[in-house]
C-alpha cells in the first residue's frame, strides 16, 4: 500500500517534470509514511525517499517508517542541503495549500538553487479514497462516538452546564478507547443552538431547550464527526417543525449520495428543500466535508466546490437550520460513498429524542 502511494507521488513528478516532492503537512506525511508523530519533513524523488525528523522521534520513526532513508537531525535544512547537493536536485513540488507566504519565502532563500512549484491539493485527492484498513479504523472511531452519544442520553439533564456535557464527551471517548477528541466538542443549548459552531460554555441547560451535540474522536489516527440535536424536556412546536425539516433534508441528501454526484449538486438537494420550507438564509454552511486523518478533508460538500464524489470516499452530511434568538438544529452522519448509493456509518437514532 505504501509503495503504491509513493508511486502515485512519482507519477505527479513525472507529469510536472519536477525532481522531488517536498512534503511538510503532518497528516499527509502520515498518509505517505505511517508516521504518527508531530514533526517531520519528507522528500520523495523518482528514485529515493527521505524522511527527516529530530531526536524525539528516533525510535518511533524507526518502527513506523519503512522504505525511507531516515535522517535524525533537528537541523533539517542542513540535511536537505546535503541531499540536494548529492542528488543534484533543481526543482521541488510543494504543498501550496499548507505553506504560508513567509514559509515559502524562507525556503526559497534557504535553498536558493531550487525552483519551487506550487502543487495544491494533489496529495489530498489521493487521501480522499479510503482503503479497507482505513475504513476499519474510521468505523471504530464512529462506533466509539455513537456509544458516547448513548451515554450522554443518560447523563444530560436540566441544570447541567454545557461545559459539563463537553467534559463527559471527552471522558467517555477516552474511556471507550479513543486517542482523543477530533475537535473540541460543540454543545449548544437553547438560543445558543443558533450558533452553528457554538463551543460549549458555562450556560446552564434549561428544561424545554434543544441541545445540539457535535463531537467526534480519533482512533488510531482516523476521525469521526457526528451531530445530534436532542430536547431536554418538551420542545416548542416551532423547534419540532425545524427538527423534522432538517431530518428530512438530511434523508434526501443521503438518498442522493453516490459516486459521481457533484458536491455542489448534493449540497443543493438538502439546501433547496430547506429553502422551499421557508428557511432561506438559515442554513449558512456547507452540507458536509471529507473525513479521514483530518476531521476536515477534501472534498467540501458545498456550493463552493463542484467535484464529483469518488467511490470509497467518506464525507459528512450535516444540514442545519439556525434561527437567531430561538435556537437551531443540525443532524450529521458520516457516510461511505459507493458506486450506487452510500453507506451510513453511524448507528445513532435520528428521531427527535426528548429526555
Amino acid at each position: 500500500m505504501q509503495d503504491s502511494r509513493i508511486e502515485k507521488i512519482r507519477d505527479i513528478l513525472d507529469e510536472l517534470k519536477l525532481d522531488a516532492f517536498y512534503v511538510t503537512h503532518i497528516p499527509n506525511i502520515r498518509y505517505l509514511t505511517g508516521f504518527s508523530g508531530s514533526s517531520a519533513t519528507v522528500l520523495i524523488s523518482r528514485k529515493k525517499n527521505y524522511f527527516l525528523t529530530d531526536f524525539r522521534y528516533k525510535e518511533q520513526s524507526a518502527e513506523q517508517v519503512k522504505r525511507f532513508e531516515i535522517i535524525i537531525n533537528y537541523l533539517a535544512d542542513e540535511e536537505l542541503k546535503k541531499i540536494i547537493a548529492k542528488e543534484g536536485f533543481k526543482s521541488f513540488a510543494f504543498e501550496s495549500t499548507h505553506l504560508t507566504v513567509h514559509q515559502l519565502d524562507t525556503l526559497t532563500k534557504t535553498f536558493a538553487g531550487i525552483n519551487f512549484s506550487a502543487v495544491p491539493e494533489r496529495i489530498e485527492k489521493l487521501t480522499m479514497i479510503k482503503t479497507p484498513g482505513e475504513l476499519e479504523k474510521m468505523q471504530k472511531a464512529i462506533d466509539i462516538t455513537d456509544d458516547v452519544f448513548a451515554k450522554l442520553l443518560g447523563i444530560i439533564k436540566p441544570g447541567m452546564k454545557e461545559n459539563d456535557v463537553a467534559a463527559q464527551i471527552t471522558y467517555w471517548h477516552k474511556m471507550l478507547g479513543a486517542d482523543k477528541d477530533s475537535f473540541d466538542p460543540i454543545v449548544a443549548s437553547g438560543w445558543r443552538g443558533a450558533l452553528p459552531h457554538g463551543m460549549a460554555s458555562d450556560k446552564i441547560i434549561e428544561k424545554g431547550e434543544m441541545v445540539t451535540l457535535d463531537f467526534g474522536c480519533v482512533y488510531n489516527g482516523f476521525c469521526s464527526d457526528m451531530t445530534r440535536t436532542i430536547s431536554v424536556g418538551e420542545p416548542s412546536a416551532e423547534m419540532k417543525k425545524i427538527y423534522e425539516i432538517v431530518k428530512h433534508s438530511q434523508q434526501l441528501a443521503l438518498d442522493a449520495a453516490k459516486q459521481g454526484i457533484t458536491t455542489k449538486q448534493l449540497d443543493s438537494v438538502a439546501r433547496d428543500y430547506i429553502y422551499a420550507e421557508g428557511f432561506e438564509g438559515k442554513f449558512g454552511h456547507g452540507l458536509g466535508h471529507g473525513l479521514g486523518i483530518e476531521v476536515h478533508e477534501m472534498p467540501s460538500v458545498s456550493q463552493r466546490m463542484d467535484m464529483a464524489l469518488p467511490e470509497n470516499s467518506v464525507v459528512t452530511i450535516e444540514p442545519g437550520i439556525y434561527v437567531e434568538g430561538l435556537g437551531g438544529v443540525r443532524i450529521e452522519d458520516d457516510i461511505l460513498v459507493l458506486a450506487k448509493g452510500c453507506k451510513v456509518m453511524n448507528k445513532s437514532p435520528k428521531e427527535l429524542i426528548v429526555i
